[in-house]
């Protein structure tokens, strides 16, 4: 008997049905243990001994490796099957270690699909532990508590901000830093002319293209209506000007592109894409066969295998005729590419998303179609469209007629980039020089330039992909933290950096300029592949990054409180520093920027609205009872406090209270307070007032009518 340990689940029953009964299949869920918070700063790394970390097995998975021990003893044979990647090698070895198995002789299968023939391929050449990937990971991982416990260790003391990190700060910062740009946008003014005329019957719209050959300015309203005035009636067709534009189908996706294109045409988040790409990685029930729909998802490759390829291309002729057969993309060179998985493709050209589609619920459905049809686009011919410019003059004023129709759909044919345009046409208009038409329409309208659009979660994960910081599996994971921060809101998609995120970013970027930019974080990253490839050593990078780091850290620390604060303009009374604006556990407030040398606070105006007299003595000493409110809550009081400490509840009711339902019905017969109508679980009661000291209470009773 033979123990295969992998990372989810939901692959457990594919896998072993493919490998059959002498297989026991497992899952880790994920990692097992991870750095401990121990040690010197809690950073579970021993930076003396050449960063030597210690790791404690995470307490929600203590059972699981439980299991996994009493699962060996009934196998002669452990074999690691965790995900393809670095992460997935640094849980293959962490695996080994807990459970004893040797490093260099344990197998561990590396595939990129479940499906049989990926999984019999994978048993057929199994390999050993990647060290170097392992040593990668690690490194990362030392880096990121380093920085992480750090910076949000300051962040939370100084700002109140909740954490700070190598790629989420760096990630901010672009947010942060565009949302700025918005801010200091000024409008100006601008004014468009809109033109129609009628042709065959129909009206086109017309765009002013020129005024005696140079450029139109319309950029006040005395010049728009000016030209608008020399409009004539009619215009006549000057030039007629036609050529075809071949387009190619794009790249199938990767991480990021399937990111970005599930946002814009299915409005899912980063994380959903993600969550719904697992799922069908892992494996869907389809016909009593629970089978992978798609390769691994997290990738920054586009390369495709050359045996899906072959079979794709048997397909596409098969079904849309050789015409339709187009070519394979060249490999697109992104940032950092490590090109260490294919693109995220379906496992099978024949599992149509039609003929699984009563298997997927609406979400599965939809992901796996736009993967599937981009995949088979791919490799489709291009799409051909002619084009026809229609070229207008009158009064020295040109215009011209855009119209396009599609000669060819080529890739089109299962995936279409856009909406078809207006002026996309079947067949063209018998448009013909000399032609005279009628002006049907002329308007100018004034216009302000917009500020940017503010960044979506698409757009993010395209500028980390750009720049080189983070990697495919963790850009929906950055994008979330900064989300659960605070640091950004998400309307929609739509991230916009708030308060306490741009003070965190402006903080970060004035004294830890290189952690928050992205041409130090890119680095980063080249460096951990250099040592995922062995050109670099692990302790070579932690001491050129760990030893500067502390030394602008401690420095920091000491100086980063006076200056981290919003000024008033005021001056402190008690030592004349800055008073400046901070944030609290119960919000805002002023205080002095010499903390904690001067603890000065200055006094909050009270907004709670002045105390009522409600037109009661107070049964204990006889002053005068008051309605108060304070926090959101009402409750009656007496005038001679402190003296006297008498207090009572305002009684609640399905609307706000009111003093009203407070009226004494009656004397209470067991002390000398009165009774009240009050509302319970079960309706309304009398109840003395001074519960919880006295208990008494009594039914209503109602009057019998005569």
């Amino acid at each position: 008997m033979k123990l295969v340990i992998v990372e989810s689940p939901a692959k457990c029953t594919t896998i072993k049905r493919y490998l059959g009964d002498n297989y026991i299949v497992m899952a880790s869920l994920g990692h097992i243990r991870d750095l401990a918070t121990s040690g010197k700063d809690g950073l579970g790394v021993d930076v003396k001994n050449d960063f030597s970390p210690t790791y404690v097995v995470n307490k929600d998975k203590q059972h699981i490796i439980r299991d996994l021990k009493n699962a060996m003893d009934k196998c002669d044979e452990v074999i690691l099957a965790t995900d393809p990647d670095r992460e997935g090698e640094a849980i293959a070895w962490h695996l080994a270690q807990v459970l004893g198995l040797d490093v260099n002789t344990t197998k561990r299968l590396e595939f990129h699909e479940i499906t049989r023939d990926s999984i019999g391929e994978a048993m057929s050449n199994p390999r050993t532990i990647d060290q170097n990937l392992v040593s990668s990971q690690e490194t990362r991982r030392i880096i990121d508590r380093i920085i992480g416990f750090k910076l949000s260790t300051l962040l939370f003391k100084k700002i109140h901000s909740r954490s700070g990190g190598r790629v989420q700060s760096a990630t901010l910062k672009m947010i942060a830093d565009h949302d700025a740009e918005i801010e200091k946008f000024v409008p100006e003014e601008y004014w468009t002319i809109s033109t129609k005329i009628n042709a065959f019957g129909k009206d086109f719209n017309v765009t002013l293209l020129s005024d005696d050959g140079k450029e139109v300015d319309l950029s006040n309203g005395e010049k728009a209506h000016a030209i608008l005035d020399r409009i004539p009636d009619k215009l006549s067709i000057s030039n007629i000007e036609k050529k075809i534009k071949v387009s190619d189908s794009k790249e199938p996706f990767i991480t990021s592109t399937l990111q970005q294109e599930a946002f814009s045409r299915l409005k899912f988040k980063t994380k959903k894409t993600q969550l719904v790409a697992q799922q069908l990685y892992e494996g869907i029930e389809v016909d009593g066969e629970h089978v992978g729909l798609i390769t691994y998802m997290r990738t920054d490759s586009t390369r495709l295998s050359p045996t899906f390829v072959q079979r794709a291309t048997a397909y596409i002729t098969d079904r849309f005729g050789k015409e339709y057969l187009g070519h394979t993309k060249k490999i697109r060179q992104v940032s950092m590419m490590q090109d260490a998985h294919e693109a995220i493709r379906p496992t099978s050209n024949h599992r149509t998303p039609e003929s699984v589609r009563k298997f997927l619920t609406n979400d599965q459905y939809n992901l796996y179609k736009l993967i599937y049809n981009r995949t088979l686009a791919s490799l489709m011919s291009p799409k051909k469209d002619e084009q026809m410019t229609v070229y207008l003059t009158g009064n020295k004023l040109t215009f011209k007629l855009d119209l396009t129709r599609t000669l060819f759909q080529g890739y089109e044919a299962v995936y279409k980039d856009a909406e078809k345009e207006d002026n996309h046409y079947e067949y063209f208009p018998d448009f013909a020089n000399d032609e005279v038409f009628d002006v049907v329409f002329k308007e100018t309208e004034q216009k302000f330039t917009q500020p940017p659009a503010h960044y979506s979660e698409a757009k993010i994960v395209r500028l980390m992909e750009e720049v080189g910081i983070g990697r495919p599996s963790t850009y929906a994971s950055t994008i979330d933290t900064i989300r659960k921060r605070k640091y950004v809101t998400d309307e929609n998609g739509i991230l916009i950096t708030t308060k306490q995120g741009n003070l965190t970013s402006v903080v970060l970027n004035k004294y830890f300029p290189e952690i928050v930019d992205t041409k130090y974080t890119a680095l980063m990253e080249k460096k951990l592949d250099n040592i995922e490839d062995g050109s670099q050593s692990r302790s070579k990078i932690l001491n050129d990054f760990y030893y500067p780091f502390i030394e602008l850290f401690d420095k920091v620390s000491k100086i980063m409180y006076k200056e981290s604060f919003v000024e008033t303009g005021d001056k402190c009374p008690v030592c004349g520093a800055p008073l400046v604006i901070k944030e609290g556990k119960n919000g805002q407030f002023i205080g002095c920027s010499n903390f904690p040398e001067c603890k000065y606070v200055q006094k909050q105006e009270s907004t709670a609205p002045a105390p009522t007299p409600i037109g009661e003595k107070c049964p204990e000493c006889g002053g005068e009872l008051l309605l108060r409110n304070k926090g959101g809550s009402s409750f009656i009081t007496c005038s001679n406090f402190p003296k006297c400490r008498y207090t009572r509840k305002v009684a609640s009711s399905n609307t706000s209270p009111t003093v009203e339902e407070e009226k004494k019905v009656k004397d209470c017969p067991d002390c000398d307070g009165y009774l009240v109508k009050k509302k319970g679980r079960y309706g309304y009661f009398l109840g003395c007032i001074n519960y919880p000291k006295c208990n008494h209470m009594e039914k209503i009773i109602k009057k019998k009518r005569n």
